[in-house]
């Protein structure tokens, strides 16, 4: 999937599933609730153990699907090869590396870094980064974001961190492009309600439809 295709995806969803689960089993089940909850682009987190191989096994599961499959909490090259070998179709990071970025950029495969600061979002956009997640989006808030774009009209973020059902709406008022959600979709799975993690992300892509259609 070309790196193109793989960004407009992420904005046309308006949302990344961000899986972090105690192992390889929960996280496969995890992402096929949020999947079967609407949710297309999915991110496996390096955190979580045997991460490479549930990207892996999601590629061929998933290889006929409209399912994009990223790697999360990677912050360097190794993990970035590792995650892409897998079939990770896009690499998010806590922060920006620009050995990552360089690496990720011969891969043709996007990079999403985390980014807090102006100073940051301006050297990844310099870098050819097309989406930044704003990292931690609850010490930032939708009047950040809306600060942040007077003088960087263009910047694309996807706030993750903090987005809750309740605070939604202002962060897609103040001009993301996307949300990365966790927790707030994914806990039931601790005590192995995935059926309730379904519900979640179906809920979740509602009041994003519900709000981009004003």
């Amino acid at each position: 999937m070309i790196k193109n295709t793989v960004c407009r995806k992420i904005k046309e969803c308006g949302i990344v599933a961000v899986i972090r689960a105690q192992n390889e089993a929960s996280a496969l089940k995890i992402a096929d609730a949020c999947y079967q909850g609407g949710i297309d682009a999915i991110e496996i987190t390096f955190t979580v153990s045997g991460a490479a191989q549930v990207i892996r096994r999601l590629s061929e599961l998933y290889s006929n699907s409209s399912m994009i499959i990223g790697a999360g909490s990677v912050i360097d090259v190794p993990t970035a090869h590792e995650a892409i070998d897998a079939g990770a179709t896009f690499v998010v990071g806590p922060g920006f590396d620009p050995d990552v970025q360089h690496y990720c950029k011969e891969q043709k495969i996007p990079y999403i870094p985390g980014c807090f600061t102006v100073t940051e979002m301006m050297q990844a956009m310099k870098s050819g980064v097309e989406i930044i997640k704003l990292f931690p989006g609850s010490l930032a808030g939708p009047d950040y974001v809306k600060a942040v774009r007077g003088p960087l009209p263009t910047i694309q973020l996807m706030p993750t961190g903090g987005v809750s059902l309740d605070n939604l709406q202002a962060w897609f008022d103040s001009g993301v492009i996307a949300v990365g959600v966790g927790g707030e979709i994914t806990a039931p799975a601790k005590t192995n309600d995935y059926d309730a993690v379904k519900k979640r992300a179906e809920v979740f892509v509602s009041r994003i439809k519900k709000i981009r259609q004003g």
